[in-house]
């Protein structure tokens, strides 16, 4: 078996079980690959392991059956971009803080390996958001090739006085102005991300919709839309600064006022592994403290 790891710090604390895991994936017969740089902090953390591949780029993955991320949300999210159009396996654990995507716990790694050797796991297949954009009728490629995004779509300004006005059109027909800081348009997994700070709502991450949600808008009757994933939406903005703000999941670049935005469903999707003993809903409970109540 071949496995793709990548990662971010964690403290000492931590330490322990990410050493686990390893002796635990060699003792497996493992073949492991390491992104770079994962693999220089775990050689500054003193992490052991076999001799391992360090991959740096798509192609390098190419037959690996898993990718391992070992971090928060954001480092998940790193991975999906690292797997992109392969839709390799991604396990989520979380050495983070909050983690709606990397769900396990370091002390449950041990439990986790055993269920995945196990093949006790299923596949949750998330829908991503995909963009293209123009300048002046001629496409550019804003995120060198990385032009999709498993939570969401941002357009935002840039600056801290002026509001933008977001024009957007829904499969081809006018659908609003948005006088705001900007618009999130979330995936159902990006519900719990973004939107949900925005007053966007809680989606199930199965369902089949985007979410359009503005920030700080100037209109208080302007309220989230729930719209289907083979939607195709474009996007105008007009700016005082002459420029604006776009990002793709935590990827962000500021562009010209000019450039025009078109968002649809990506043609592929990001496998996250689901084993047996997870369950959303109980991440929801978890992470946002439901139920903590004398009463329940």
């Amino acid at each position: 078996m071949k496995i793709a790891i990548h990662g971010r710090n964690f403290n000492d604390s931590v330490k322990p079980f990410v050493q686990t895991m390893f002796d635990t994936l060699d003792a497996k017969g493992v073949s492991l690959q390491i992104s770079e740089s994962y693999h220089k902090f775990l050689q500054e953390k003193g992490i052991v392991y076999n001799s391992t591949s360090i991959y740096t780029s798509q192609k390098d993955l190419a037959g690996a059956q898993f990718v391992f991320s070992l971090g928060g949300d954001g480092t998940l999210l790193d991975a999906v971009t690292h797997v992109g159009d392969y839709e390799i396996p991604i396990l989520g654990i979380n050495t983070g803080r909050l983690g709606f995507l990397a769900t396990i716990s370091p002390d449950k790694i041990q439990e986790s390996l055993d269920e995945l050797f196990k093949e006790h796991y299923s596949l949750d297949k998330r829908t991503l958001v995909s963009i293209s954009t123009q300048l002046n009728g001629n496409a550019v490629d804003i995120f060198d090739g990385l032009n999709f995004g498993l939570n969401e779509l941002g357009i935002m300004k840039t600056d801290t006085s002026s509001m933008i006005v977001v024009k957007a059109y829904l499969n081809g027909e006018y659908l609003n102005a948005y006088w705001a800081d900007g618009l999130i348009i979330a995936t159902a997994t990006g519900s719990t991300g973004y939107n949900l700070s925005v007053g966007g709502p809680l989606v199930m991450p199965s369902s089949d919709i985007f979410v359009i949600a503005p920030m700080s808008p100037h209109n208080l009757n302007v309220r989230p839309l729930v719209v289907t994933t083979d939607s195709i939406l474009d996007f105008e903005v007009e700016s005082r600064s002459a420029n604006y703000l776009i990002s793709l999941d935590a990827r962000s670049k500021v562009v010209d006022g000019n450039v025009k935005i078109r968002m649809e469903r990506e043609k592929f999707k990001a496998n996250l592994v689901k084993l047996s003993n997870t369950n959303f809903l109980n991440t929801l409970r978890s992470k946002l403290n439901w139920g903590l109540d004398i009463r329940n």
